[in-house]
């Protein structure tokens, strides 16, 4: 895909695997971007939130084409028809009962998407990581009995949703099994870990992933993906402002 999709969909691998000695934290990084970045990809699934509220679940059918463009279209419940459009430099959210679409900027993009413990942002990220981040490997830990690279992103703005990062990396695939997202005085801000993953034209991909906001209480937010197709042919019109009423 060409955003993390979820924090998201978003924790790919493939077949070519870096040294297991000797890597340096920009490699890994550059290494994970590539993994998770296609020339178009379409999906499907569902996020479940479970909060003091009870449980929601919603479904959504995704598209992406590019390093910048992805849309996001919801078909279930009160939310159906619904839609985030994210192109290089907007994010507009469609709603159906009003025929109307609100862009979102700046602080915006961290707001909840339909109560979750996600955000716009955080489904719709842009990614070249090393343009944003400075990356510092920590060193090597297991997690899940998977040994992992542990490395430090830190922002290089300070309009980053996501001052610092700490990522643990499959050396083997790739891919990441679990992420803690902090403020620069590293005050925990959002927590992710891969419950499961799939093989997609011989990548490894994030199939289920649970996330929390450490803001909330007794809330947390799983993302199922129950199809993944990449490197499709896609009309751009899919991605036209214009159309985001169909």
């Amino acid at each position: 895909m060409s955003r993390k999709f979820l924090i998201l969909t978003l924790c790919l691998s493939v077949a070519t695997l870096l040294p297991l000695m000797g890597a340096t934290a920009q490699q890994i990084i550059a290494a994970l971007d590539a993994n998770t970045h296609f020339s178009t990809s379409h999906s499907t699934g569902f996020i479940t939130t479970v909060d003091r509220f009870g449980t929601r679940t919603s479904t959504f059918e995704a598209w992406a084409k590019g390093e910048h463009t992805s849309l996001i279209a919801f078909t279930s419940g009160l939310e159906r028809g619904q839609k985030i459009l994210r192109t290089e430099s907007s994010l507009y959210l469609y709603y159906p009962d009003a025929d109307q679409v609100i862009r979102l900027q700046g602080a915006a993009l961290r707001q909840s998407v339909l109560g979750s413990d996600l955000s716009y942002e955080d489904l719709t990220k842009e990614g070249n990581t090393l343009s944003s981040y400075q990356a510092t490997l920590l060193g090597e830990e297991r997690f899940d009995d998977v040994l992992c690279w542990v490395v430090k992103l830190e922002a290089k703005s300070k309009s980053s949703a996501y001052p610092t990062q700490t990522l643990w990396i499959d050396q083997e695939h790739t891919v990441v099994r679990k992420a803690r997202y902090a403020t620069s005085s590293g005050r925990g801000l959002k927590e992710m870990e891969v419950i499961e993953t799939m093989e997609v034209n011989g990548r490894v991909v994030a199939k289920k992933s649970r996330v929390v906001d450490l803001l909330k209480k007794n809330s947390h937010t799983t993302m199922h993906i129950e199809s993944l197709e990449i490197d499709l042919a896609l009309s751009d019109a899919i991605f036209g402002l214009e159309n985001l009423s169909w």
